[in-house]
């Protein structure tokens, strides 16, 4: 029975080239037993699926995220850079609840 240490190695091994087949299996095996080493095969593969999404956003003209922004948004965290304990003492950044709460 493979160990947690190499399964997650081989885990991560595998994203970038094929397992044999006995080391395939034995990684299966382990899967079926053990809810981290499940755990960690899917975070590992929900970081790759993130960054391949994100390079393909970045790929696309006019795509990249901070271009999403609006000018509204963009002056707002410009203000916030230039002096940020003045930009929280009024509100800005607190989530939309507790600006909400306070002006109650």
């Amino acid at each position: 029975m493979l160990s947690c240490k190499d399964v997650t190695q081989l885990i991560s091994e595998s994203m970038d080239h094929s397992l044999p087949l006995g080391k395939r299996i034995g990684v299966r095996l382990h899967l079926l037993m053990c809810k981290f080493c499940l755990r960690y095969e899917r975070q590992l593969l929900l970081i790759r699926e993130t960054v391949r999404r994100f390079v393909a956003t970045e790929e696309k003209p006019g795509g990249a995220p901070g271009e999403t922004l609006s000018e509204e948004a963009r002056e707002r965290i410009r203000k916030f850079l230039r002096n940020p304990q003045t930009a929280l003492d009024k509100g800005c950044g607190r989530p939309t609840e507790e600006a909400g709460a306070a002006g109650d």
